[in-house]
């Protein structure tokens, strides 16, 4: 036990040390590498914080400075992207239905996404349908080891219907 928290002090401040060899200018770089990973992935939070970083240890870096601003203006878009990558990587073993209605549709196949992402994906499914339209189609189908986001196009065939991924949602509507 005495022998793995020596090794792991030894590794923590090898870590430390290492961080700080690092001149400003390139821990900046590097902070800014995770911004463009984080906006990447989505992760607008992420991405704030790392050019913040970057920028308190090189304020004069344009391009953090200019991506900070787009956060403010495309943040809810880089959001939405972001979920519908998640929503897209999360495989669906099997997935049937037969003469379901689409919120019924969508709460199993938001069951299924919880599951398999072991929480890490929220669906949060908003149906917008004023003339009730959705609600009169009735989903039948079977479907087995697809991205959710394939399954999300069988479904909006199946009820004529058109998908949208917000920042805070994924709202589904009639064409």
């Amino acid at each position: 036990m005495r022998k793995s928290i020596i090794l792991l002090l030894v590794g923590v401040s090898a870590a430390l040390a290492e961080t700080q060899a690092l001149s400003p200018a390139q821990q900046a770089d590097a902070y800014y590498t995770q911004g463009v990973a984080a906006e990447k992935n989505g992760d607008v939070e992420a991405a704030r914080l790392a050019y913040t970083k970057a920028l308190q240890a090189n304020p004069n870096l344009a391009t953090c400075r200019y991506r900070l601003n787009q956060l403010k203006i495309d943040g809810g878009e880089i959001a939405a992207r972001g979920r519908e990558a998640k929503f897209g990587k999360v495989i669906v073993p099997a997935y049937q239905l037969d003469g379901a209605t689409m919120q019924e549709a969508l709460a199993a196949l938001a069951l299924i996404i919880d599951k398999e992402s072991k929480g890490q994906v929220v669906s949060n499914f908003v149906i917008q349908d004023p003339q009730a339209k959705l609600a009169a189609s009735k989903i039948t189908l079977n479907l087995k080891s697809l991205p959710a986001a394939a399954v999300m196009k069988y479904l909006m065939t199946q009820a004529n219907a058109k998908v949208r991924y917000d920042e805070h949602a994924v709202v589904v509507e009639p064409k």
